[in-house]
């Protein structure tokens, strides 16, 4: 099983639109994929919700995909109280990951995905070298949060292929 996550809890965020996105273009290849959001979720202590989503997802999961937006030059640290705060051995050992990063910006959160692979490592996740950096990811989104920009377009798509054969 597939999961995606959305690496912010900021509500209508541009990274919530791609990781949408992804969980489309996955569906097109057959793939089923989940998405979750960190919005609205509480991962500052291990909790109930944290357990209840790691029994229903993220055990289940043998393929996780993280997009996440650049925060002050890394990752949001929601999700790494969502690491520190989960059951890393069920959850994560073992397992792989594609990293997407995403910014207004026009490095595409390239720092972020650098440190997001070095805590993953530790937790002994396996990190596809094809790591996307979707750089001013507000001017390609259109009204409707979809992206048409062909060349975006084929980056996904072959990142995607790539980790569907990982």
């Amino acid at each position: 099983m597939y999961t995606i996550i959305s690496g912010t809890n900021r509500p209508g965020s541009n990274t919530r639109k791609i990781a949408q996105l992804y969980q489309r273009l996955l569906a097109a290849r057959g793939v089923d994929a989940r998405l979750v959001s960190l919005e609205n979720l509480e991962v500052g202590t291990r909790n109930d919700a944290i357990r209840h989503l790691e029994e229903e997802v993220f055990i289940p999961s043998s393929k996780f995909i993280f997009v996440t937006p650049e925060y002050n030059g890394s990752f949001p640290g929601v999700l790494k109280s969502l690491f520190d705060n989960s059951d890393i051995d069920k959850v994560w050992r073992g397992k792989k990951a594609l990293l997407t990063g995403v910014s207004t910006g026009r490095a595409g959160n390239l720092r972020g995905m650098d440190h997001l692979t070095g805590v993953l490592h530790y937790l002994k996740v396996v990190v596809h070298p094809n790591k996307l950096p979707i750089s001013v990811v507000n001017t390609l989104l259109t009204a409707e949060n979809d992206v048409t920009d062909a060349a975006t377009l084929k980056a996904i798509g072959q990142q995607l292929d790539e980790f569907i054969a990982f």
